[in-house]
């Protein structure tokens, strides 16, 4: 019997942007990104307590710089995995996909400079 995909199995693969989910480079790491990023929610929690209790702003200020340096760490590691996989995968395959991925990693990229 052959074996047949629906149209809406396809679809749940895919996002609206037309990314595929079948393995993100991340996804070998995806427990240390999530504990990394509850860390991070942490921190945005422990800066409103902060204000709350009128901290002083130096403090305040250097609780912000941790949480950004955070968040930083996490967006290098997530462009790194992604052109380690995303982008080396699509090279070797060639074509405009290849084009696409380098593309959408310089964008990225500079987005993480502007910020």
């Amino acid at each position: 019997m052959a074996s047949t995909t629906s149209h809406d199995d396809t679809a749940a693969a895919t996002t609206n942007a037309g990314h595929d989910h079948a393995g993100h480079g991340y996804i070998t790491a995806k427990d240390d990104y999530l504990k990394r990023l509850r860390r991070i929610e942490g921190q945005a929690r422990g800066l409103q307590r902060m204000v709350e209790d009128e901290k002083y702003c130096i403090d305040i200020l250097t609780q912000v710089s941790a949480m950004t340096k955070a968040l930083q760490a996490v967006a290098m590691g997530l462009l790194e995995d992604h052109i380690s996989h995303c982008v080396v995968d699509a090279a070797v395959a060639g074509g405009p996909e290849a084009e696409a991925k380098i593309k959408e990693a310089t964008d990225a990229i500079a987005r993480l400079v502007r910020s």
